[in-house]
């Protein structure tokens, strides 16, 4: 006994318990906030965060609340993406068909360079509105854990559909319709 309480057989036991505390740390923050996702799966809308955030081009703030009473596909990716390169021109199909009823795809531009996000935005003629966060602090507040991810937030401003990977035309189709026809 002794020897197990020695001083350095005591401090591998330490150094060994900090490194396991650490690493499920890291597990733990690493994974999506759940809570989204436990609010869809109760059938619940949880409020959509707060989301202000400087535009990509033309200078100027955007704020997710300014979208108030239309339905919001936002969209989280990074110019480097692969997948966010294949479903931008689905993204730009999509916000064409639903701007005449009420609706919108809000761009979110993570940890890219900003004349990166522009050229992207010109190579795929995208026209919906997007926000640049150059430091990453909305992938905390909505769970995002990978590019791309999206969501949808209903005209009340509460988070109704969370799509965690790339977008799909049958995926879009099951919810925005339904959504679009919601009054505000």
């Amino acid at each position: 006994m002794r020897r197990l309480l020695a001083p350095v057989p005591l401090a591998v036991i330490t150094v060994v318990v900090a490194l396991v505390a650490l690493l499920a740390y890291g597990l733990v923050s690493k994974s999506p906030d759940a809570t989204i996702d436990q609010a869809l799966a109760r059938g619940e809308r949880e409020p959509a965060p707060a989301l202000t955030l400087p535009r990509l081009s033309g200078g100027g703030k955007t704020s997710l609340t300014s979208y108030r009473g239309k339905v919001v596909v936002v969209n989280f990716w990074a110019s480097w993406c692969e997948p966010c390169r294949a479903e931008s021109p689905l993204l730009e199909r999509w916000h064409k068909r639903i701007s005449k009823r009420g609706g919108t795809v809000l761009g979110v531009d993570l940890l890219d360079v900003s004349s990166d996000a522009r050229s992207f935005v010109r190579r795929y003629g995208l026209s919906y509105p997007i926000v640049r966060d150059r430091e990453g602090g909305s992938q905390h507040d909505f769970g995002v854990v990978g590019y791309p991810e999206s969501l949808v937030v209903d005209r009340k401003g509460r988070i109704a559909a969370v799509k965690r990977g790339p977008l799909d035309d049958a995926w879009l189709r099951a919810h925005l319709p339904r959504l679009l026809a919601e009054p505000a």
